[in-house]
C-alpha cells in the first residue's frame, strides 16, 4: 500500500516562500488548465503564497495569489485561489487525474503532488474538521447551532463542471469548496444563513462551514443538505425537450419558487425603495464596452445594445431593489418531491464581492432565467423558439402570481436586464466555452434590433 507521506514539520511552519521552490513551477502549469481558474486567456506571470497550513499528515491548505500579464488596458491582474494539495511519497494509479506533478526541489523535492479534493481519504479527514469545531492555524471551522453532522460518510467529487469544488458525503451532504477567494463573507453562506433564520423552504440551510482570518477573513467553504433524489433544472428542461414535452408547468411552478425566494429575501436583508435605473444603465453601458475589447464580434451590435441602457436609464420606477440570487438559470434550482428549490447564491464570481453582496433590482434574476429557457432551447436542432418562450410567459406568470408585479409589465428594465446577462455570457463563452458562443450571440442580434 502506498503511504501518505508525514510532511517534515518545518514544512508548516517555514515562512511562505520556501512551498513555491517545490510548487511554483508545477502550480504555473495546473493552475490555468482548471476549470475554475479566472485567467485562462492571460499567462500566469508570478504566485505568491498568501497563507499555508497542514490542514492534516500530508495534506496542505493554501490560498495563492495569481498574477496575470497585464490586460488590454495595461493593467496588472490577478486573482486569490484555495489549494488542497496532497503530497505522498509515490505516485498512485487511482488518483491519476488528480496528479500535478512531482516536486523536484525545496522543501517538498520528490513527493508527488496532487489535487487533494479528489482523494477519498483526505475528503474524509476535511468532514471530520467540520464535525469537531475548532481551528487549525488561520483556518477556522464552525457548525450551525444544533446541526449533527454524521461520520463515516463515504465521499465523492462532483465531476460537473463550475467555478468550484464540490464534495458529495453519502447521501446527505454536500460541501462546496470555493476557489476563487474574496475578502468577505460569501453569500452562499451569509444568504441561506438568514433564510433558514426567515423559515424559507426553498434554500437548503448551512449545516457547517470554514473561513480563514489570514491574510484576510474569508469564507472558504460550506456543507450544507443534500438533495439525492433532486434533478437540477437544466437537465430536466433537456429531458422535456428530448421527450418533445412541454415545459410550461415547471417553469409556472419555478416562477413562483423564485418569487418566494425573493420575498424572504427582501424580509431578511434591508432593500431601497427603487432601482437608482440611471446608475444602474451607466453600469451596463460600461459592462458593455469591456466586453466589445474582449470579444470583437460583439462590437457591430454596440449601437443597439445600449440603446436598451438608455431606455433603462428613462424608465419609471419598478420594484424595490433588494438583495438577490444574483446568478440565477436552470443550473441553479433543484426539483425534488414535486418542488423547487434554489441552491449556489454565490452570485456570479466573476464580479467583486461587494458587488454580489449589493441590492439590485430582482428583474436581474428573472432575466437570467429567461435566457436559461433560451440556451436550453438551443441545445436541441431543429431550436424550439416556441419552447421557450412558452416557457418564459410561463415563468413570469409563475412568479407575478406570488410576487405581485408582472415582470411582463417592466418591459424596459426586463429588456436592459436580458440584455446585460447576455452580454456577460458572450464574455464568459468566449473564455471558457467558445464552442457555445453562437447561443448568446443570437440573443445579442436580436436584442441589438429590439433595443435600437
Amino acid at each position: 500500500m502506498t503511504k501518505t507521506a508525514a510532511l517534515p514539520r518545518s514544512t508548516a511552519i517555514t515562512g511562505l516562500d520556501r512551498p513555491l521552490a517545490s510548487l511554483g513551477g508545477l502550480l504555473r502549469e495546473w493552475l490555468p488548465r482548471q476549470r475554475w481558474f479566472a485567467g485562462k486567456d492571460r499567462p500566469v506571470t508570478d504566485l505568491s503564497v498568501l497563507s499555508l497550513t497542514e490542514l492534516f499528515p500530508g495534506c496542505l491548505h493554501l490560498l495563492v495569489h495569481a498574477d496575470h500579464s497585464p490586460g488590454g488596458d495595461g493593467a496588472p491582474s490577478g486573482d486569490c485561489y484555495q489549494l488542497l494539495l496532497g503530497v505522498r511519497e509515490q505516485r498512485m494509479p487511482r488518483l491519476e487525474r488528480a496528479y500535478i506533478g512531482r516536486a523536484e526541489e525545496g522543501p517538498l523535492a520528490g513527493l508527488a503532488v496532487y489535487d487533494a479534493l479528489h482523494d477519498p481519504h483526505a475528503a474524509e479527514l476535511l468532514l471530520e474538521r467540520l464535525r469537531m469545531p475548532g481551528t487549525v492555524g488561520p483556518l477556522r471551522f464552525e457548525t450551525a447551532p444544533g446541526a449533527r453532522i454524521p461520520g463515516g460518510l463515504t465521499p465523492r467529487l462532483l465531476a460537473a463542471e463550475q467555478s468550484n469544488s464540490s464534495l458529495v458525503y453519502g447521501d446527505s451532504l454536500i460541501l462546496k469548496v470555493f476557489r476563487r477567494i474574496q475578502p468577505g463573507v460569501n453569500p452562499d453562506l451569509e444568504v441561506p444563513e438568514a433564510l433558514a433564520a426567515q423559515g424559507c423552504a426553498r434554500v437548503p440551510a448551512p449545516v457547517a462551514w470554514f473561513r480563514t482570518t489570514e491574510p484576510s477573513p474569508a469564507t472558504l467553504g460550506v456543507l450544507q443538505p443534500f438533495l439525492p433524489d433532486a434533478a437540477d433544472g437544466w437537465t430536466l428542461a433537456l429531458r422535456a425537450l428530448a421527450a418533445g414535452e412541454d415545459f410550461a408547468t415547471e417553469a409556472h411552478e419555478l416562477g413562483r419558487a423564485t418569487a418566494d425566494v425573493h420575498l424572504a429575501l427582501a424580509t431578511a436583508f434591508p432593500s431601497a425603495v427603487r432601482d437608482e435605473h440611471g446608475r444602474t444603465a451607466r453600469a451596463m453601458s460600461v459592462r458593455l464596452e469591456e466586453a466589445a475589447h474582449a470579444v470583437p464580434a460583439l462590437r457591430p451590435y454596440v449601437p443597439g445594445l445600449r440603446g436598451a441602457f438608455d431606455a433603462l436609464a428613462r424608465c419609471d420606477a419598478g420594484p424595490r431593489a433588494q438583495r438577490i440570487h444574483g446568478d440565477l438559470h436552470l443550473g441553479q434550482v433543484l426539483r425534488a418531491d414535486r418542488e423547487w428549490f434554489v441552491i449556489d447564491f454565490e452570485g456570479e464570481p466573476s464580479r467583486p464581492l461587494a458587488e454580489r453582496r449589493s441590492i439590485q433590482s430582482p428583474v436581474r434574476d428573472v432575466a437570467g432565467m429567461l435566457r436559461s429557457f433560451d440556451y436550453a432551447a438551443r441545445q436541441r436542432r431543429p431550436w424550439r423558439p416556441e419552447w421557450a418562450l412558452r416557457c418564459r410567459e410561463a415563468y413570469c406568470a409563475g412568479y407575478a402570481a406570488r410576487a405581485g408585479w408582472d415582470p411582463r409589465k417592466k418591459h424596459a428594465l426586463l429588456r436592459a436586464h436580458e440584455t446585460d446577462r447576455a452580454v456577460y455570457e458572450v464574455v464568459y463563452e468566449a473564455r471558457h466555452r467558445p464552442a457555445w458562443l453562437p447561443v448568446p450571440m443570437a440573443a445579442i442580434e436580436r436584442l441589438a434590433r429590439w433595443g435600437g
